[in-house]
């Protein structure tokens, strides 16, 4: 091929891409993803417009319909996008909105004091990157259709006859194929939960689901759809009495407020419980800020004020003691901060964190106010709260007294790592890996089986201590978290930095059984409650040793669960038959195939260090999962049911779940 020359380089080497163009050419610019994410991020674009519409007081129902051939039909009750022409484009306004990247009612025009799109794409986004795409709008008790393939139009705006519903918007659209090469149907439950969110998060508005596709559970559905509704008029109280569940609120009164400060809205609902972990949610326009932003901090720092202020008023701290601090004041602090203004600032594309200045102080303000008035209106439940608050003070210096007797213990020995930890002589972080190991035993085989060069152990005596049900202070005094703590390098609580992580691949390795299961949630509940970025950050993985060793002459077969146990039986059955083997008699054919089923494994200790590296440890053959937090609100509900106090919660968890458990799993 010839070389180009810059004399090569002219204008003809520049591509323009018009109207949609750049969307279906780099369509993760504008959705993120093509897999599962992405298309389930087309429907929150299209539902986050009808919400928009709640919002702004114009719509009080949003549906979201599963269609049977596959497509997805949103519907919302408020004004109805326009149809009239639009003076810039010539076009109607219907199909300028849905053709015209960055064209809406967002932009300062009048459409939208407040709404959660940012960059006002999304329409023409979803519309870009479906094979098909049919809008409706009722105006007047008329119905005007315009329908689209791939971004183009492919009708003209037509009016179809008398509306069937008396105003609003409905889109329907089917997810292109060419764009979406994984997408098989929408997720059910994805859309349960997004809706149910914005039920909490916009009061008094109605949120269904109606699903039309036929599954094992309702063969019938096209006829008669599964669905499901919202309505929540408490709104983001009725979240955090949600979010509370299972968790022993200290009162039964929740803290609310809502409260207009200059163009914005600010809404703030409160309750704390008996446990020692904090949930604050913090959401923009009702767009979930997991980083928080600017109405986190001052949610935050007028909550610290108003709690000294009161506790120091009140007696209830002395003169000569020092201020509560904002961890302390957290413990057990559940609550929903919900701001809408005309013009969020995110930071990145993601909109993780909300970046307006101005926010932080309407947020301090209206907290100080009405959090210091319900206070001195609810005087008992202050004494709980900052009693609470105290004992959690009193646990911090406890728990940094004990670090410190710890870490001084680490340097008098002239190290600071765990005696049992078997680390690895590589130091370079990236491809350092340590398995956390059930008992000495199985330690032993993994030490001996290992790659000394990148490979640590640390081998776990019993069961570890439940920290869902522990301060930090009750943690510094039990050996095994202390070890944890101490090999991971990452220190915990306020002394946390994850930049000290010494291992890439945090590896938890538990017998297949329950007592293993037990063991490997203990350790997950850890990590969740206090080195969650850790875990946010793709660090912790499960083992899966195999449960069966299949044999066939001197080859060996280890499989995962009974399935592919079966299946390679059957695979190893039919090979035999394939070289002419006759095997006819149905209770010798394991026999006849020379097929050797050896029993379950039910602990790592059943293995010698050469099995357990090549089974669980060599990174050629090994199966790890990887922990991640898809849903860190469902993630704090699961393991408050499981690992909390609430003994009717894990009880009801387990008898919804019996139901999925064979028998040769239980050790009975």
């Amino acid at each position: 091929m010839a070389k180009q020359t810059v004399a090569d380089y002219d204008a003809s080497q520049i591509q323009v891409l018009e109207g949609l163009e750049p969307v279906r050419k780099r369509p993760g610019m504008y959705i993120g993803s093509t897999g599962y994410d992405g298309v389930h991020h087309l429907v929150k674009e299209i539902a986050d417009n009808c919400i928009d519409e709640a919002i702004a007081g114009y719509a009080t129902t949003v549906t979201i319909e599963l269609l049977e051939d596959g497509g997805c039909r949103v519907t919302d009750d408020g004004r109805g996008i326009p149809i009239d022409t639009h003076p810039k484009t010539g076009k109607s306004t219907l199909e300028t909105v849905l053709t015209v990247l960055h064209a809406g009612g967002k932009f300062g025009g009048g459409g939208y004091k407040v709404s959660s799109g940012l960059h006002g794409v999304g329409s023409s986004v979803v519309n870009a990157l479906a094979s098909r795409f049919i809008a409706e709008v009722s105006h007047d008790g008329k119905l005007y259709r315009l329908e689209f393939a791939e971004g183009k139009p492919t009708t003209k705006l037509e009016d179809v006859g008398k509306a069937d519903m008396p105003r609003g918007t409905r889109i329907t659209f089917y997810p292109d194929p060419k764009v979406f090469k994984e997408f098989a149907e929408f997720d059910y439950d994805w859309i349960l939960n997004y809706l149910r969110h914005q039920a909490y998060l916009t009061k008094g508005v109605r949120a269904k689901i109606y699903d039309y596709r036929p599954t094992e559970d309702n063969p019938t559905a096209p006829d008669n759809p599964t669905c499901y509704e919202f309505y929540f008029d408490g709104g983001i109280k009725s979240y955090v009495k949600h979010l509370n569940i299972g968790k022993d609120p200290l009162d039964d009164d929740i803290f609310y407020v809502e409260k207009a400060v200059e163009d914005s809205i600010i809404e703030v609902a409160m309750q704390y419980n008996e446990g020692y972990i904090d949930n604050v949610m913090a959401f923009a326009n009702n767009v979930y800020n997991p980083e928080g932003g600017m109405h986190l901090v001052g949610f935050r720092a007028a909550m610290t004020r108003v709690v000294n202020d009161y506790a120091r008023k009140n007696g209830l701290i002395k003169d000569k003691e020092d201020n509560l601090t904002g961890d302390d004041i957290r413990e057990g602090q559940t609550a929903v901060v919900l701001v809408k203004l005309p013009d969020p600032q995110f930071e990145g594309q993601t909109k993780n964190k909300l970046g307006n200045p101005e926010v932080r102080g309407y947020v301090d303000k209206v907290v100080t106010e009405y959090f210091g008035y319900y206070l001195e209106e609810h005087p008992n439940i202050a004494k709980k709260i900052i009693g609470k608050a105290i004992l959690a003070a009193r646990a911090r210096k406890a728990a940094r007294a004990a670090r410190e007797g710890v870490l001084r213990k680490g340097a008098m020995e002239g190290f600071n790592l765990p005696s049992k930890l078997a680390d690895c002589s590589s130091k370079i972080m990236e491809e350092c890996e340590l398995y956390i190991v059930e008992g000495d035993s199985a330690g032993g085989s993994a030490k001996s089986g290992r790659d000394s060069r990148v490979q640590a152990i640390l081998p776990l005596r019993g069961k570890v201590l439940n920290t869902e049900r522990a301060r930090l202070d009750k943690m510094f005094a039990n050996k095994e978290i202390v070890s944890l703590i101490k090999g991971l390098g990452v220190g915990i609580g306020d002394a946390f930095d994850i930049k000290g992580l010494r291992y890439n691949r945090i590896i938890i390795m538990t017998d297949a059984d329950v007592d293993g299961s037990h063991i490997a949630t203990l350790l997950l509940t850890f990590f969740f409650r206090f080195m969650r970025p850790v875990v946010e950050a793709g660090h912790i993985f499960l083992a899966k040793p195999p449960l069966f060793l299949i044999k066939q002459g001197q080859t060996k077969h280890y499989v995962y669960d009974e399935e592919a146990r079966d299946a390679k039986i059957a695979e190893l059955i039919e090979g035999r038959r394939a070289k002419g083997v006759k095997i006819d008699k149905a209770e010798d054919t394991l026999k006849q195939a020379g097929v050797t089923l050896l029993q379950r494994y039910k602990g790592l200790g059943e293995m010698d260090a050469a099995q357990l590296w090549e089974t669980t440890m060599d990174p050629a053959n090994r199966v790890l999962i990887q922990i991640g937090i898809e849903d860190a609100e469902k993630a704090d509900a699961i393991f408050t049911k499981l690992m909390g106090d609430e003994v009717a919660l894990r009880k009801a968890f387990i008898q919804l779940k019996s139901k999925d458990v064979k028998l040769e799993d239980l050790d009975v």
